[in-house]
């Protein structure tokens, strides 16, 4: 790399990787046990992602963020935060802890804070190296959508190992006819199923959209809400202190101190010692994705 060159970070969303990793072969019955009968088809597959993903988007360093509890700060704004989620699977259970030894043992840098999601951390990055490096998301959730600016691309998982949606700010600006700030205002209003929280009844994407192309923010369509209809102004007070909820709730926090340097998350090469640990753990497709 020369001076010139700008560091290129993969930023990996692990649980969005695991999940998506188990989902797709314990839907046919295939958990890839270990000599001690542990599932291992989670574990397995997020490397595997993980691994092709730098062969595609040709990081020069990489890091990867994890949700470390299922209870957080937005747990505490709201009861119902992510209340409806369904309990993971037994076979899924041992292998979350399992999939961050992994990581680690082949040497990529890990992070994880309690009380915070994985979308903090990775925001908190994306402010903290700004400028100085390009960055590549790896993810399933569109709430990241909110971190695009220039020099920042998110790549949303479709198909395979190797199919991605790739937004960057240009097309994100191009398509909502918004800034990427201003994806947490619509989704204020629309709330987000997944997560549990219902925004504003009555209301949704494309009237959102709308209403923030006009009105610039939340805040701006409250200070103008004698301009609405008087159907439109109706939903929006019956749930103004949801929707003000919602705001925060769907809010990406990015002050986290990340006091690491980029040059700690340099891409580790693969040792015999990594490949003959992988081995011993039974892991043989990671030493197979390895080896080619």
């Amino acid at each position: 790399m020369t001076i010139e060159e700008k560091p290129h970070i993969l930023v990996i969303d692990g649980m969005a990787l695991l999940f998506r990793s188990f989902f797709a072969t314990s839907a046919m019955g295939h958990y890839f046990p270990n000599a001690e009968g542990t599932p291992t088809n989670g574990v397995q597959g997020f490397a595997r992602h993980t691994m092709t993903a730098t062969s595609i988007f040709e990081p020069t360093h990489l890091a990867v963020c994890w949700d470390m509890s299922a209870h957080t700060f937005r747990n505490e704004l709201f009861d119902g935060y992510k209340a409806n989620r369904p309990e993971p699977a037994p076979e899924l259970v041992p292998q979350f802890d399992m999939t961050r030894s992994v990581s680690e043992l082949i040497g990529w840098k890990n992070y994880g804070i309690q009380g915070m999601e994985a979308d903090d951390l990775i925001g908190s990055m994306v402010t903290t190296w700004d400028g100085k490096a390009d960055i590549t998301i790896v993810t399933g959730d569109k709430d990241l959508l909110q971190l695009l600016r220039p020099g920042v691309r998110i790549a949303f998982m479709k198909k395979g190992y190797n199919v991605y949606d790739i937004y960057t700010y240009e097309r994100f600006v191009e398509e909502y006819g918004i800034s990427p700030q201003q994806f947490v205002d619509v989704k204020a209003f629309t709330g987000d199923a997944s997560d549990g929280y219902p925004g504003v009844k009555g209301i949704g994407p494309k009237t959102a959209l709308k209403l923030i192309k006009e009105y610039g923010s939340v805040e701006g369509v409250i200070e103008s809400i004698h301009e609405l209809t008087p159907a439109m102004r109706k939903k929006i007070e019956e749930d103004m202190d949801m929707l003000q909820l919602s705001k925060k709730l769907a809010e990406i926090h990015c002050e986290i101190d990340v006091t690491d340097s980029i040059e700690n998350l340099k891409i580790p090469s693969f040792d015999g010692e990594v490949r003959e640990l992988m081995e011993q753990q039974g892991y043989s497709m990671i030493v197979r994705q390895i080896r080619s």
